[in-house]
């Protein structure tokens, strides 16, 4: 079984028995749900070409046929996911609260590959709405996680940082023989994003991390080059 496959069953196992469900979503997203709704300003850097791979074929036919406006080509421009956050908004959009959700995918981010990043790679993100959530709900969580992924006797840190959906916002660092290494991202989610589903940000509060399946399968099993889980060589699969 692939290393990949076996991390994202282990996190499955984990938290189902916290009573999460899996929710999945497209790969190719449009501009809302992979950044308006997530509260990422207009002038982000991650709407760049340098890190956002985007597709705009409809709008090139469209552009073919009849003259189109700038504006009207961005709107049906499409992108390949940066991140599974985008599958959080479409829940939210179809079912009401409390919510628990894990999403396990396939992102994709325009970045030069070497040992330790890719163009594409998994991550797992996790989303829990209710009332009166706080952050230790959310570090309650991410220790019992990591322990059941790399035993009983891991320990995490929160350091604080910034991301446009999440306010207070934290990077989550796991000590690993003797250093620390960032794990991933998380934090309370920002009213900005209830108010863009419709949900009232007063009565529903939440947190939501982001983490790297490739990452907890490289130290898990200690894969030391990322792009060994991606070229297809059986010599590595089979060792598993």
């Amino acid at each position: 079984m692939h290393p990949i496959t076996q991390v994202v069953r282990d996190i499955y196992r984990i938290f189902y028995d916290l009573g999460f469900n899996v929710a999945d979503g497209p790969e190719l997203e449009d501009e809302f749900h992979n950044f308006d709704a997530l509260n990422v300003p207009k002038d982000h850097p991650a709407r760049d070409m340098q890190d956002t791979f985007w597709i705009k074929a409809q709008s090139s036919k469209l552009k073919a046929q009849r003259s189109i406006t700038d504006a009207e080509e961005k709107s049906l421009a499409k992108v390949l996911r940066t991140q599974t956050s985008s599958v959080q908004i479409r829940h939210l959009e179809k079912n009401k609260p409390p919510v628990r959700i894990i999403v396990p995918g396939k992102v994709f981010r325009n970045e030069a590959t070497d040992a330790t990043h890719e163009a594409q790679f998994y991550q797992m993100e996790a989303l829990y709405v209710d009332k009166n959530v706080t952050l230790a709900h959310l570090k309650g969580t991410l220790e019992h996680m990591f322990k059941k992924l790399f035993g009983d006797d891991v320990v995490i840190r929160f350091r604080p940082s910034f991301f446009p959906f999440t306010e207070p916002s934290v990077e989550v660092d796991m000590q690993w023989k003797g250093k620390w290494l960032e794990m991933g991202g998380a934090g309370l989610v920002n009213p900005n994003v209830f108010k863009a589903v419709n949900l009232d940000p007063d009565k529903w509060q939440g947190f939501a991390f982001g983490f790297g399946l490739d990452r907890i399968a490289m130290l898990k099993f200690g894969i030391d080059d990322i792009r060994y889980i991606y070229n297809g060589d059986l010599r590595l699969i089979n060792q598993f």
